[in-house]
Formats: structure tokens, sequence, C-alpha cells
């Protein structure tokens, strides 16, 4: 049980500090994934981006994911539940998505450049994987970029993503990975949500050439 982000986030870091002196970016999930980023890379001394990547939800509950969509179109989906549904459908949320999240980067860093991954130990944090499926959206898109290393760091996921994801990337950080998930904010004290102003305030706070 962690008792909030900030918390899971310096526990996070401390698992991940044998990285500090190297090329390291962390890449954090917004917006919960941010309170995590800034630990980690405050710990090891390296700069914060954000990879925006937003669900594209179930048309009967969209709170369940059926997929999910980065800045750079890349698409992730399920295809036991999308081979279900309509593709224009699909292809329409997804698009929807799209929009919201360059409107998303727009407001939390005021259009500021990417930094770049190439070359660089490329660190995707966020505050837990339930399905996954915006984590491995994550890390197809920075794949693209040629990054050194791709590292997924997140305090709490399920067992059965770690399986699908570990294959994707050069290392996997989870410090904790139950016999069954359930809810990710089951595993915190405190799970409040984060808001746009947060997120900017917590960008502000560390490094962002």
């Amino acid at each position: 049980m962690f008792a909030d982000r900030t918390d899971a986030g310096r526990q996070l870091a401390r698992a991940l500090i044998s990285y500090k002196g190297q090329p390291v970016v962390v890449f954090a999930l917004p917006r919960g994934g941010v309170v995590l980023g800034v630990e980690v890379a405050r710990a090891l001394e390296s700069p914060l981006d954000l990879i925006v990547v937003r669900k594209i939800g179930h048309p009967q509950s969209a709170e369940y994911a059926i997929g999910a969509i980065t800045e750079d179109s890349d698409v992730v989906l399920n295809p036991d539940e999308a081979g279900l549904l309509d593709r224009n459908w699909i292809m329409a949320n997804a698009e929807a998505e799209l929009r919201e999240a360059h409107r998303r980067r727009a407001v939390f860093l005021r259009d500021g450049a990417r930094i770049s991954a190439e070359g660089k130990i490329a660190i995707i944090v966020d505050d837990g994987l339930a399905t996954g499926l915006t984590m491995e959206a994550a890390i197809r898109q920075l794949r693209k970029h040629h990054p050194l290393k791709v590292i997924v760091a997140v305090p709490v996921a399920a067992a059965e993503t770690v399986s699908r994801l570990r294959p994707k990337v050069d290392d996997m950080v989870s410090l904790y990975i139950p016999p069954m998930l359930g809810a990710v904010g089951a595993f915190y004290e405190d799970f409040s949500q984060v808001s746009d102003e947060d997120v900017i305030a917590l960008l502000k706070s560390v490094a962002h050439p």
C-alpha cells in the first residue's frame, strides 16, 4: 500500500537509482503519472517530458479501455474487444481522443518542444498498470524515436500485463505485482484525482529544456 502518488514516486525512484548519471529522460503519462515522474526525474537529476496517451473507451462503458492512441497517432487495440465493434466508430473515437491529446500537451507544456528520446534511456512512468494498453501505446511511440533503451517503471502492475509488455522493453520495474490487481487505486491510501493545474505546476518544478 502506497500513501499517495508522491510516496509511490519516491519508492520508484529508489528502485531506479542505478540509472542516475546516465543519459536518462523520464516520460510521464498524465495526469497521475506526472506526480511520480517528477519524483523520479528529481532523484535521477534528469529532464521530464510527457507522453500523452488517450484511452479509447468501450461504447457501453467509457472507463473500460478497448484501445489507446498517442499524440503521434499510434493506436493499440485489444483485438478481442475491438473485433466486436464497428471499425468506423473506433476510428472516429480515436480521432477525438487524438485531438484531446494534442490539446492536453498544449495546456500542460504551452506548446513546449518535446525532449528527444534519440540515443537516450527513456523511462516511462505511470501510477500503475491494469490492462496496459496506454503503456503499450506509449512504448510504441517512443520506439519510433530511436532511444538507447526503453524502461517501464510503475509502482504496481497486473501480472498478465507485465508478462505481455516485458518483451517490448529493455527493462520493466514494478514494485509490486499482485496475484489479482483489481483497481490500481486500491493500492493507494490517497488516489485523489490530479488536476490540469497540478500537472502544470509539477512540470514547472523540474527541468524541461
